[in-house]
């Protein structure tokens, strides 16, 4: 039986101002978070596969669809890529309705079959009583209900969600992890998703891309699947409490609490043997 293809293929590098970024992995059916420090560089990853940002080389494979190949002169546009964005600050357009607002996506896509209804996914997340109003007009957690539908109805092939939850307080946070939970289990979309909290990873995350941030004007190194032990992982479904990541000889990852090594499910051939070095913003 033949392996199913990831759902995210990357490999690119970038020149950026600071740093050079040389950096692939693969991402996992359901969430695959990027996970580091802040300023990292976890964002550019996504810049990048949205389009937003144009690497120096690159090939990027979504969902079997390549959006860039620069040996093979492929470079999908940004507003063809079918990419969902949900960014920290939900940034809705203020003088628009909710209504409004979550059917922008539709004006630049073409639904096809796969296409979720309206209804349902106001009805997931809950926005029912909001169609009506303005941005303003909306808590922290209202506002990312609302960019999570917008970037749901515009029929991606991956939703990119740069962490979301960083401007919440305890108990909106706790609301958008269960509707993040509930996308991902029922919408069956894969998501990669940036954060810096372990949290996050331990209760969202089906796999995990670990970043360390550069030291001494060095890159930034990230690491999934079967590179250096204890560098590429991907998450059990049930984390156990109190346990880290064993010490890697050598440059190392940061340990994330509460993800057993006896219980990390490596995968194989989405990797690289060796360390990548990607350097970000």
């Amino acid at each position: 039986m033949t392996d199913l293809a990831p759902p995210l293929s990357f490999r690119a590098t970038l020149n950026h101002e600071k740093f050079t970024l040389d950096a692939a992995f693969e991402g996992v059916p359901g969430l695959t978070a990027l996970f580091g420090p802040s300023g990292a560089g976890k964002t550019t990853v996504l810049d990048i596969i949205a389009g937003v940002r144009r690497p120096k080389t690159a090939r990027i494979v979504i969902a079997g669809h390549t959006v860039v190949d620069t040996d093979a002169r492929i470079y999908v546009p940004a507003h063809k890529r079918r990419t969902g964005l949900v960014f920290q600050d939900a940034q809705l357009f203020p003088h628009l309705t909710v209504e409004q607002n979550i059917k922008f996506g539709r004006w630049f896509t073409q639904p096809d079959s796969t296409a979720l209804s309206i209804a349902l996914v106001v009805d997931v997340l809950g926005i029912g009583d909001l169609l009506k109003r303005r941005p303003a007009k909306l808590s922290g957690g209202e506002r990312q209900r609302v960019a999570l539908a917008r970037a749901l109805l515009s029929s991606p092939r991956i939703l990119l969600m740069d962490e979301p939850l960083s401007g919440l307080d305890d108990a909106r946070r706790l609301e958008i992890m269960a509707l993040i939970e509930r996308v991902r289990d029922e919408f069956a979309i894969p998501i990669t998703y940036v954060t810096h909290t372990r949290e996050e990873v331990r209760r969202l995350a089906s796999g995990l891309c670990g970043v360390r941030s550069p030291v001494g004007g060095a890159s930034s190194t990230m690491a999934t699947g079967r590179a250096p032990p204890g560098s590429v992982c991907a998450l059990p479904p049930v984390p156990v409490p109190g346990m880290s990541l064993p010490p890697v000889p050598g440059p190392r990852l940061l340990p994330v609490s509460g993800i057993p090594s006896p219980f990390l499910r490596m995968f194989g051939t989405w990797c690289s043997p060796a360390p990548w070095n990607p350097a970000y913003r």
